[in-house]
């Protein structure tokens, strides 16, 4: 049977030679969408050759955007989370609006350097379990909710909605994707396969955002 596009399975043909979109500060959980207005040079080529192909980029964090490798690169995290293309639109000017599909976590093993964009080997990595309380599950909810109605009074614009039959883990990641603040929270987020975990990780993570932003926005003395 061929796999459904939307399985990770599916993007088989992509993983020994992935295009690697490296970003500061921004990542790609499992079943997010992801927009981005793509504008370099090198990037709009990478675009192109993943329409022309397998539609699969990798969104990878950098660590350090000043320390660079021998080869002059930015260090990059070894784990990121890959995409593919669900729509595009191509401007006038050669730029592109594209909007990514999270489809796995994946480890990177980077390829040599061939111009103009970096690529590496990667290998998709699996939760290592799924038994999650109906307790954990609805904690993360609870607190989840309650750090977006705190970003709603600042921000009548924003907008959070918790995902519609989704399992524990899914909504661990969706939470990840859109209210944990500093980047390197969500990439400890992306690299933690045990469900059970991450959504604990999320949950005391958003506690603690909770309690700060409460706390700012509280009286002065």
């Amino acid at each position: 049977m061929t796999p459904s596009p939307r399985e990770p399975s599916a993007l088989g043909p992509a993983l020994e030679e992935l295009p690697l979109f490296p970003l500061p500060g921004v990542l790609m959980m499992p079943g997010a969408l992801l927009p981005l207005h793509v504008f370099e040079p090198r990037y709009r080529k990478m675009v192109r050759d993943a329409l022309d192909g397998h539609q699969a980029i990798g969104i990878v964090q950098l660590q350090e955007p000043a320390r660079l490798d021998s080869k002059g690169q930015p260090a990059i995290f070894s784990v990121a989370g890959v995409g593919t293309i669900v729509d595009h639109t191509e401007l006038p000017n050669g730029r592109y609006h594209i909007l990514l599909r999270g489809r796995a976590r994946v480890r990177l093993e980077e390829l040599p350097f061939v111009p103009p964009y970096r690529r590496a080997r990667a290998s998709i990595i699996e939760p290592t379990d799924e038994n999650v309380s109906s307790t954990a599950t609805a904690a993360l909810i609870a607190v989840a909710t309650g750090f977006a109605a705190l970003l709603k009074e600042r921000d009548k614009s924003f907008e959070f909605r918790m995902p519609k039959l989704s399992d524990a883990g899914g909504i661990a990641d969706h939470c990840a994707q859109h209210l944990l603040i500093d980047g390197r929270d969500r990439q400890l987020a992306l690299e933690t396969t045990s469900v059970a975990t991450r959504v604990r990780l999320v949950t005391e993570t958003l506690a603690m955002q909770q309690l700060s932003l409460s706390g700012s926005s509280g009286p002065k003395n």
